[in-house]
């Protein structure tokens, strides 16, 4: 569990889905110039940042080898760091294979799992929300292979040029598919929804605050319990934020 105590006039933003890298440089080149706009935004009030996960379109760290790119991103980040602001990153299933750079060289603490945060009187379950409640077996098979430490270390063991080259090309061909197709929304028979009905059952939270599904929504989980997903920032560009008193979703224009 996360431990917060919201100083009085701070606040805590959570954001996820911001894809760098996706469909193309230039392109993510525009929404990474946004979101440090939104960062220089909310410096002046934050005191912690989560990043719910698939902020890298993909991301894989050799030993001496990190992702080219996103250096506006990172600089950013570092400066927030520095500043005294916390910043914490849980891993997506694009990002999931992130291992010492950010907490060594960021001082950003890396989740690869839902986790609990406690800030003042509110609990929420912070996470990115692949792989979570039923079916998706599929998915869920290829998530153990891709966080097996010995596939991991395969991978790592090809020339960096072929490995991003496979790695991009795999990623941005599924995400097209997904996007050609549409997002849909499934109401209640969400899977990340029905894990939180699951989790609520044994666990209270006052929140579920996940990504992934890239829709901006909110369902109620029980009579004083809510799960909000964050949406993304490819289309909508939706955040949230606790002040303290309360928990909302906006959008950054």
């Amino acid at each position: 569990m996360i431990q917060e105590n919201l100083k009085t006039g701070k606040k805590i933003y959570f954001a996820s889905d911001l894809h760098l890298g996706f469909p193309n440089d230039e392109e993510s080149l525009v929404r990474e110039k946004i979101f440090i706009s939104w960062l220089d935004h909310i410096k002046q009030d934050a005191q912690h940042i989560f990043l719910l996960g698939d902020i890298f379109d993909f991301w894989y760290e050799y030993k001496y080898v990190i992702p080219r790119g996103f250096i506006r991103f990172q600089g950013k980040l570092a400066e927030l760091v520095d500043s005294g602001i916390s910043i914490s990153f849980f891993t997506g299933n694009h990002d999931m294979w992130m291992f010492g750079y950010f907490p060594e060289q960021l001082n950003i603490p890396v989740y690869y799992d839902p986790i609990e945060l406690q800030c003042n009187d509110l609990k929420l379950l912070l996470g990115h929300g692949d792989g979570l409640g039923p079916g998706d077996h599929k998915y869920k098979f290829l998530k153990k292979i891709f966080r097996n430490p010995f596939c991991q270390w395969l991978f790592g063991v090809l020339n960096p040029n072929i490995g991003m080259w496979i790695a991009h090309t795999w990623s941005k061909g599924k995400k097209h598919k997904k996007m050609d197709k549409g997002l849909k929304f499934y109401g209640e028979k969400e899977f990340i929804y029905q894990f939180c009905k699951d989790y609520e059952a044994k666990n209270h939270c006052d929140y579920y605050l996940f990504g992934h599904r890239h829709i901006p929504y909110e369902l109620d989980v029980a009579e004083n319990s809510k799960y909000i997903n964050i949406g993304d920032w490819l289309s909508h560009f939706t955040y949230v934020e606790y002040d303290g008193q309360e928990l909302l979703r906006k959008e950054w224009k």
